[in-house]
């Protein structure tokens, strides 16, 4: 990250028609600069803050008389040997984003094995991800206006602390991915209508640009970032990092004030079978790793499933962006007043989904678990077609000590709801308080505590209730992180956060206790090569 990416928000057009930007840049230039450094929803968010910030640096310096230049800065690599500035003029932009990260559990958690072992006793865990993307602007490369060609790569690696160790509904770092070499995005934008429409299409990751709060995601708990209710409800997460789907997604801006989108994507990036792992296993309709419909690797590890066999997800997303700010602010003397972001959205999936109350003969499924002699049909959910979720999100800077400074305080709020009876989760909400640019000098570090808290569906506690098991709730997060720039190209920030009652409760690996409540500190760096 260079140092100048504090300008930002402030360098892009006032309506952004002139140019095609990412949700991300339009969300920063709205919001006056007072998003965090880094979103850390996951490496494309990264890659998008550094083609903001070569499009504003290209921008000014056009501006100012000056010659088409690329500020590698922000790069670790500078401008390799001459290459990177001589592509980019041509429309061609090669980066690489490096992240890695540490964890530890202090009390609570469960063990891996039935060995007895406490969770907080099994020692550090390592994940990391580097993402290679090569973006082409069209008009650059061969004249064609408002086009862009994107097309990206992960490497991930290392161990989920979440998964081993946590049970929790959600990973405490959105980066903790099956271990796999894979296509990531692969995919054309074009924009019509002097930038106000554009159709984006190709294998996509919805998580870049619907579901979103920017104060919000500068917290490292996936939860932040996409939510918790999707992460859990939909095959495989949905298409959300490390997973892309096939996706077509229509978005329109007829003002700077508003903003409507539209994506209709394959609801099952890995292509699995199954989507319910508690249920489908705790009834023994499936067994073994192979069947886990959580992984992210089974049907392929690749990334170039393409699958489109299942069901379709369709999401939309309509925004109101309150006193979005100038572009300039340097010549500015009426105050534009504090801005904000309002998102109100929803999405349908037209798949089957396994019911957690009743199984294929109108019986308990629950009940079913506790009679020796239930015959495989009883112990197998039944299929219902279709499953909806709606969302609302709230991002409001609400204080600011002058209207060109650096400094100033964030909050944000964000609640989905969803039906019962097909999902583990029925009702999630995030908030938080950021504090940007908290000491002198450091105006690209931000500060933050967030909390959110994630309830088990009423299908899951019928289930339990029904099965004699103990019946899950809600599970509560905290987390207190503070992400600083150490240089343009680093980015460093440790972390903390307790979780009540993971997975709302959710048996140990004795069946007879629940997982206690943990304490995990964490430290993330995020390197730009």
């Amino acid at each position: 990250m260079g140092s100048c990416i504090a300008c930002v928000g402030l360098a892009l057009p006032a309506t952004g028609f002139a140019q095609v930007q990412t949700q991300i840049e339009e969300d920063r230039a709205r919001l006056g600069n007072s998003t965090p450094l880094i979103q850390q929803i996951d490496p494309a968010t990264v890659r998008d803050s550094e083609r903001a910030q070569a499009d504003a640096e290209e921008k000014a310096a056009v501006a100012a008389g000056g010659d088409d230049k690329l500020d590698t800065s922000g790069n670790l690599l500078g401008n390799m040997w001459g290459a990177r500035p001589w592509l980019y003029k041509h429309g061609i932009s090669f980066d690489i984003q490096e992240v890695d990260e540490v964890w530890g559990n202090g009390t609570g958690g469960s063990a891996s094995g039935n060995d007895g072992a406490a969770g907080s006793g099994t020692g550090p865990a390592y994940d990391g991800v580097t993402m290679p993307t090569l973006t082409i602007d069209t008009e650059k490369l061969f004249g064609l206006k408002g086009g862009l060609f994107n097309v990206s790569a992960l490497q991930t690696r290392g161990r989920s602390i979440s998964q081993d160790h946590l049970a929790n509904f959600n990973p405490v770092s959105g980066f903790e991915a099956d271990r796999s070499t894979r296509l990531f995005e692969l995919w054309y934008q074009q924009s019509f209508l002097k930038g106000k429409l554009d159709v984006k299409i190709g294998q996509q990751d919805l998580d870049t640009e619907f579901l979103i709060s920017d104060y919000a995601s500068l917290y490292l708990n996936a939860n932040f970032g996409w939510p918790m209710a999707p992460s859990v409800n939909l095959y495989g997460g949905g298409p959300s990092w490390p997973l892309s789907s096939p996706a077509i997604r229509i978005r329109y801006r007829p003002s700077e004030k508003f903003t409507f989108m539209f994506a209709a994507a394959d609801d099952n990036p890995p292509g699995n079978r199954y989507n319910s792992l508690p249920i489908q296993q705790a009834t023994g309709s499936i067994s073994g790793y192979n069947s886990d419909p959580t992984s992210q690797t089974t049907n392929g590890a690749n990334g170039t499933n393409f699958n489109m066999g299942t069901g379709a997800l369709l999401i939309t997303e309509l925004q109101y962006a309150l006193n979005p700010q100038p572009a300039d602010m340097s010549n500015v003397t009426k105050n534009p007043g504090l801005p904000g972001v309002y998102k109100l959205g929803g999405y349908y999936d037209t798949a089957k989904f396994a019911d957690y109350r009743y199984n294929q003969r109108g019986g308990s499924l629950g009940a079913a678990t506790l009679n020796a002699s239930s015959t495989q049909s009883e112990l197998t959910p039944r299929w219902d077609r279709g499953n909806w979720m709606v969302y609302g999100i709230i991002d409001q800077m609400i204080w600011r000590p002058s209207l060109r400074s650096a400094r100033s305080v964030g909050v944000f709020v964000r609640a989905t709801g969803n039906g019962g009876d097909r999902n583990m989760i029925s009702f999630a909400i995030d908030a938080g308080l950021n504090l940007k640019a908290p000491f002198r000098g450091r105006d690209n570090d931000t500060i933050g505590l967030g909390w959110g808290i994630g309830r088990a569906s009423s299908g899951q506690r019928q289930f339990d209730r029904d099965s004699n098991s103990l019946v899950q709730g809600n599970e509560n997060h905290l987390e207190l992180t503070y992400q600083a720039q150490v240089t343009p190209w680093m980015v460093m920030q440790p972390d903390f956060q307790y979780v009540w009652n993971p997975s709302g409760g959710v048996a140990d690996w004795s069946g007879n206790r629940r997982v206690g409540n943990e304490a995990i500190f964490g430290l993330h760096s995020s390197l730009t090569f």
